[in-house]
């Protein structure tokens, strides 16, 4: 009998130097328990399709139009797995790179030009206009901070945070876009940081990494809609050639172990977060205490040189994790001993410049 798989739903990029729309899309991929693939099929061509989303329902998947002007494209998902297409709207900015769903509305990260926004959801997943958030601001980082990159949105309650990356702050918005135009300001990150992506952890602790920097940053509740930034470690120690820090791409967490892929070093650097033992004293050999928080990197799992990767899925409670290798074009299974954080990978799907991986 052979093993059940679980179908994973991928975002690509168009080729270098195609323009959008010539031959990317939407891929379903399966993959079983082992961390083996069983193949993968183009579900849905369409532009750029750089990040994905389920809503709660797994009736509509979305997909972020990565270009200028930006889109969003919602999609019916039937029971056996096929995609109809819903609907197109604009995304409100330019180069959208992140989307969320609450059921009702998704929210859009427009990377180009820093909105953030909020869009209607019909109960057929057929998307409304958007209603926007620009940004304003700068960073130390001329190169990249230039003007405000809205990179990221997390549900959080019954509001929102939308990171920052080009003015090193977190914005916050009530869930249904009911607020004022520019948000509130949730925290300011230290200069330079580059906010990315980010998790929350059950205790409402904020794990957030700096694309800039390379840090993991913690993050505590400091009264209503705000939050501290309490300090940072170095997610890895794996640099550049020239001894430059990579770039920290997406960020996941499950049970004490925490995953980032990071550019450049190509690696997967799982990390253990554990709180404190207030009896303990100080962190020992290569932890390292921030805040209530006991942090250390116990592993890079090498993804092979100009991997680059951009996104991953955790799957088989915590045991598989599938990168999304966007300049080796395929994807990458990596097996994690969940005691030693260690990491092993068990095989690679070749599959044209993928950008996300997301659980159907």
């Amino acid at each position: 009998m052979s093993n059940p798989t679980t179908a994973l739903w991928i975002g690509t990029y168009p080729k270098a130097g195609a323009e959008p729309g010539t031959g990317e899309g939407v891929w379903r991929a399966e993959i079983d328990p082992a961390g083996r693939f069983a193949g993968a099929v183009l579900a849905a061509p369409v532009a750029s399709p750089s990040f994905l989303a389920l809503d709660p329902s797994g009736r509509t998947l979305l997909a972020v139009g990565e270009t200028e002007p930006g889109a969003l494209t919602s999609f019916h998902v039937s029971d056996g797995g096929s995609l109809a297409l819903a609907g197109t709207v604009a995304s409100g900015g330019t180069s959208p790179c992140h989307v969320v769903s609450t059921g009702s509305a998704a929210w859009v990260a427009n990377y180009g030009d820093g909105v953030a926004a909020v869009v209607p959801l019909a109960d057929s997943g057929v998307p409304g206009e958007a209603r926007t958030f620009p940004h304003e601001g700068t960073g130390p980082v001329t190169d990249r901070q230039e003007s405000s990159h809205a990179h990221f949105v997390h549900l959080w309650g019954d509001r929102v945070l939308v990171a920052d990356l080009g003015t090193d702050e977190l914005r916050t918005y009530p869930l249904d876009g009911s607020g004022p135009a520019g948000g509130e300001i949730a925290a300011v990150l230290p200069p330079g940081t580059g906010p990315r992506h980010l998790v929350e952890l059950p205790d409402g602790t904020i794990l957030l990494a700096g694309e800039l920097d390379c840090r993991l940053h913690v993050l505590v509740p400091a009264g209503p809609g705000r939050l501290e930034d309490v300090g940072s470690v170095a997610i890895t120690a794996r640099t550049l050639p020239d001894g430059a820090p990579g770039y920290p791409s997406h960020i996941t967490v499950s049970g004490d172990l925490v995953h980032v892929g990071v550019r450049g070093p190509d690696v997967l650097a799982v990390l253990r977060v554990r709180a404190a033992d207030a009896g303990s004293g100080a962190a020992q050999g290569s932890e390292a205490a921030v805040g209530h928080l006991t942090i250390e990197n116990v592993a890079d799992v090498d993804l092979g040189a100009g991997a680059w990767p951009r996104h991953h899925a955790v799957l088989a409670d915590g045991e598989v994790v599938v990168v999304a290798a966007q300049n080796t074009d395929e994807l990458v299974a990596v097996r994690l001993d969940r005691a030693s954080g260690q990491g092993e990978i068990t095989d690679r799907l070749e599959l044209p410049v993928p950008a996300c991986v997301l659980e159907a």
